[in-house]
């Protein structure tokens, strides 16, 4: 499996700067080639570590969650990776090794790694091998619900999940890392593979909010009114009710990490 990243670096000045990047009142799209070195944050608590900040909650738009790609030289890592102890975490492994270290239960992550953080977790990270890590880290505040317990920490590889194809074909399917009924989870961060020819055959229109990010492949992807040509390591941000549907081209799957908030009551007040 070859899973995107953003490229850092810099374009030279021969460069067409029009591109495919739009913000509109349902959706963004933050093309691969924007995602350069001079748009990274580095963050506290951190060594050695630079993150690109593709996601914030933003008062009027997508409100669930935050998604980051992250990159850690050698040696680099945090012992205080996350300062919102409400916050959990979805961390997913493109390149290199990570040490993970979750109630003081140590994993070993390589490419296609993932784990789940439960809010409250004490957990760290660091990178032990001799070249960068580069993961993907959805961060939210985990919600809670009567009766409902707080998940637990779990760490696995997508090779060891099966591809759930949806009825009637094996061109369009769901690696689940939680089940859609477990009601501890409020969000999912699945990766989504379309066969080459395969699509979303209509419109999708949700409550669930969406981070999208291309890990293979390319696609015609439609957003709300729009249809937009995306490849590796883009990114699209859905708010709700954002119609979607896609179709694969070219003669290589394509595949996307997918966020989206599940399984709890639609709060009655204004902003939550």
């Amino acid at each position: 499996m070859s899973y995107a990243f953003p490229p850092g670096g810099l374009p030279n000045q021969s460069v067409n700067p029009e591109g495919k990047a739009v913000f509109t009142e349902a959706y963004a799209v933050i093309p691969a080639i924007t995602m350069r070195d001079i748009v990274t944050s580095f963050l506290p608590g951190w060594t050695h570590t630079r993150a690109w900040i593709l996601a914030r909650p933003l008062t009027g738009f997508a409100e669930s969650f935050a998604q980051y790609a992250v990159e850690v030289a050698p040696g680099g890592g945090s012992d205080t990776p996350e300062p919102d102890a409400g916050a959990e975490a979805i961390l997913f492994v493109a390149e290199g090794r990570a040490q993970l270290t979750i109630d003081g239960a140590p994993h070993e992550m390589g490419p296609g790694g993932y784990a789940y953080v439960p809010a409250g977790a004490d957990w760290w990270l660091h990178n032990p091998g001799p070249e960068p890590l580069r993961f993907h880290w959805v961060r939210r505040h985990w919600v809670g619900a009567p009766g409902v317990g707080r998940p637990d920490a779990f760490v696995t590889n997508e090779r060891d999940v099966a591809v759930d194809w949806m009825p009637g074909t094996d061109k369009w399917g769901t690696t689940r890392f939680v089940a859609p009924d477990d009601l501890r989870h409020d969000c999912h961060l699945n990766i989504v593979t379309f066969r080459p020819g395969g699509r979303i055959p209509f419109a999708e229109t949700h409550v669930m909010e969406h981070g999208i990010y291309v890990l293979q492949g390319r696609a015609k992807y439609l957003l709300n009114r729009d249809w937009v040509d995306v490849g590796p390591g883009d990114f699209m941000w859905l708010r709700a009710f954002c119609p979607q549907a896609c179709i694969a081209e070219g003669d290589a799957d394509f595949r996307y990490l997918l966020y989206k908030d599940v399984n709890r009551h639609v709060p009655l007040k204004v902003g939550g």
